[in-house]
């Protein structure tokens, strides 16, 4: 019989399967949840949290959406993933438009190592060249 932490996980994945496959993934004493191979969510402590960025934060705080939070080392510690309003949770249809975001965010963090990259490669080039002049 699955435990209680792997029904919720699979009922977090039946929410977020609209958006593509999705993998469950345990982790750090909770799971890690994928779509298409992005990471979108955790869940710790029967609770969802997805993914935010600076972009689709604000929407998260407008509808009261609560940061994920853990303590190491005696300190407190919040990173970029929110919890999605509870009445998503009731349906896929209602979850989507907060996964979307989620996916959105995690497209977008999935872009910028390969900006960043491409950005330092002209000042670099102008370094080495510089060099042998």
């Amino acid at each position: 019989m699955p435990s209680p932490a792997n029904e919720f996980a699979n009922y977090c994945a039946e929410l977020l399967a609209p958006l593509g496959p999705v993998r469950i993934k345990r982790m750090f004493g909770g799971h890690g949840l994928y779509v298409d191979e992005l990471f979108i969510a955790i869940l710790s402590s029967e609770r969802l949290y997805l993914k935010t960025d600076p972009i689709n934060r604000a929407s998260f705080e407008a509808a009261g959406c609560e940061p994920f939070r853990y303590e190491a080392r005696g300190k407190l510690n919040t990173i970029a993933y929110y919890s999605p309003p509870d009445e998503a949770l009731e349906s896929a249809a209602l979850m989507q438009p907060w996964a979307r975001l989620a996916l959105e965010a995690a497209l977008r963090a999935r872009a910028t190592p390969v900006l960043k990259k491409r950005a330092a490669r002209p000042a670099a080039a102008k370094r080495s060249g510089g060099a042998k002049a």
